[in-house]
């Protein structure tokens, strides 16, 4: 189980495949396993060299306590430091939620190291995280009853083990803060963005109205779902993802 140390704290990785390299970015209370049980891996593996990893407080990386471990450019450097360790110097990304914000982030700090964007589920205006405090109050059990709840459909059973691995102390440290507006930051940027969002889901005209802004973005618009939906059916985003990669790549 190889890991990459980032300023002494510890991150879990795994690397799948060959060809240009795609980092993707869970979301929350997962970890990177998510990939595997959800066909990601299995879809794109042959054309892209995969960056898997548990996020900091997730799966089997380090789970600080403190809550000023869990600010963005921490997130964004720990990506970087994959990067660094595997001798990568771009890279195209893929994430969702929390990762969709840890890209922003990367947009915002270290933009030479992307070839792309592919963010789902985020945006980079300012966000109450008052949601997920409210979930964690009553410790995973009440989190993942919150989350049954608004899926609506069957959480598979490896979500399930996934979110139950996790440190509670951790999780309510990493979403005690709210979230600061960043756009103003990387409207400009002219990195090929691929947006996507579930049209039930309350972030969706946000999400929309910055994929407006940007000079190189696309927006996907998924009917009928709703946030936690997407995160169990991201493979639905696979024919666009690939085409946007494609397009990227040529």
């Amino acid at each position: 189980m190889p890991f990459v140390n980032n300023r002494g704290v510890h991150i879990r990785y795994e690397v799948e495949g060959q060809g240009p390299s795609l980092v993707l970015h869970h979301g929350f209370s997962e970890n990177l396993t998510a990939w595997y049980w959800k066909g990601i891996v299995k879809a794109l593996k042959d054309a892209y060299q995969l960056i898997l990893f548990d996020v900091r407080g997730h799966g089997a990386s380090d789970k600080p306590h403190d809550p000023d471990a869990y600010v963005l450019a921490d997130y964004a450097s720990d990506v970087i430091a994959l990067l660094d360790a595997l001798e990568i110097d771009q890279t195209h990304y893929f994430g969702y939620s929390l990762g969709g914000w840890t890209g922003f982030g990367l947009a915002q700090q270290a933009p030479d190291r992307l070839r792309s964007l592919t963010i789902g589920g985020a945006h980079p205006y300012g966000s109450s995280l008052a949601v997920y405090r409210e979930m964690l109050k009553d410790g995973l059990e009440g989190c993942f009853a919150f989350l049954e709840t608004a899926a609506a459909i069957p959480i598979p059973e490896k979500m399930r083990e996934a979110h139950f691995g996790n440190d509670i102390r951790s999780l309510r440290a990493a979403y005690r803060n709210d979230r600061p507006d960043i756009s103003a930051s990387i409207s400009a940027m002219r990195l090929p963005c691929l947006l996507f969002a579930g049209e039930i889901d309350p972030l969706y005209p946000s999400i929309r109205r910055f994929a407006s802004e940007l000079p190189k973005a696309a927006f996907l618009g998924l009917p009928g779902l709703n946030h936690i939906q997407v995160a169990l059916q991201l493979e639905r985003v696979l024919p666009a993802l690939t085409k946007f990669l494609i397009e990227v790549q040529a």
